[in-house]
């Protein structure tokens, strides 16, 4: 049985929420537009009849601005760290910059074998660009596999599997096949309205929001859920809740839809929006995030 864990880095919005969605076949970590969208490190567990392989979401490595900023930093390099191989994305479709530089600069210093995976190859319309891109990456670093991928319409998702079957150590699975991620379903559900923020409010909303579960009560047939939405101004605030509450209307209906196919069961929703200035840097905040305060 060949079992290992996967870590997946690059900077943001390169697609590697959408990648590992795609290889778990649902949704688990969520996507957008938005730079920065994950913020916590989700474990995703995939299984078949000959491995078990971990694969360890990360946010996207960038220039901080605040203290939620550094400590999604910190987390992500933090998990790079004893895992078995590295999947390095880059956005092939905006080329290799200074950002992607910077982050190969500091897997260098890793002991395993990194894979460079180069994202969204369904944009780029010249494919003998792609060819000339792959050379010059091959020249940068001595990588274990380059890989032109669409995490989004899943080429060549099922080769990146078998090459890390053959590169992962031979031994026992770590989680049983129920397992699916290290993340609760609390956790999951916030998301999911998070989401659903970025993508109804577009470049409005940027990281100044966050959202967390505040109750979830489930019986046979329903899920009653409560998410709290917290902004760090009031103009935003506004924005998210939209006129006589359309806007925060149409978040809890498109989220609920979501929660509903995640958890097979009619969903409750109840959303509520607060202001707490500067919430990024307050430590409560924070550790509910899950940004433990060893992180720092």
């Amino acid at each position: 049985m060949k079992c290992g864990f996967v870590s997946i880095v690059g900077r943001p919005n390169v697609g590697k929420s959408t990648l590992l969605n795609t290889i778990l076949g649902m949704k688990l970590a969520i996507t957008s537009n938005v730079s920065g969208t994950t913020r916590n490190v989700i474990e995703g567990i995939y299984n078949d009849e000959e491995s078990q392989i971990i694969f360890v979401d990360t946010p996207g490595i960038h220039k901080p601005n605040d203290k939620l900023g550094n400590l999604l930093n910190k987390k992500a390099y933090n998990n790079t760290e004893g895992v078995d191989i590295i999947l390095f994305l880059v956005d092939i479709s905006k080329g290799f910059g200074k950002g992607d530089q910077f982050i190969l600069d500091r897997l260098k210093e890793k002991k395993v074998p990194i894979y460079l995976l180069l994202n969204k190859i369904d944009l780029v319309k010249n494919k003998e660009n792609l060819l000339k891109e792959m050379e010059e990456m091959s020249q940068k670093y001595n990588f274990s596999e380059i890989i032109p991928i669409s995490a989004k319409k899943k080429n060549n998702v099922e080769d990146l599997i078998k090459c890390l079957k053959r590169d992962l150590p031979e031994t026992e699975k770590i989680y049983s096949e129920e397992d699916l991620t290290n993340v609760t379903t609390r956790f999951i559900m916030a998301e999911f309205v998070r989401e659903k923020i970025l993508e109804l409010t577009h470049d409005e909303i940027p990281h100044t929001v966050t959202c967390y579960t505040e109750n979830y009560e489930e019986d046979d047939k329903l899920v009653h859920i409560q998410v709290l939405i917290i902004v760090d101004r009031e103009n935003i605030k506004k924005i998210i809740i939209g006129k006589q509450g359309s806007l925060l209307k149409e978040i809890g209906i498109k989220a609920r839809q979501d929660m509903e196919e995640f958890l097979g069961k009619k969903v409750f929703l109840e959303t509520y929006v607060k202001t707490v200035k500067n919430w990024r840097d307050e430590e409560r905040y924070l550790l509910e995030l899950g940004l433990k305060e060893d992180d720092e």
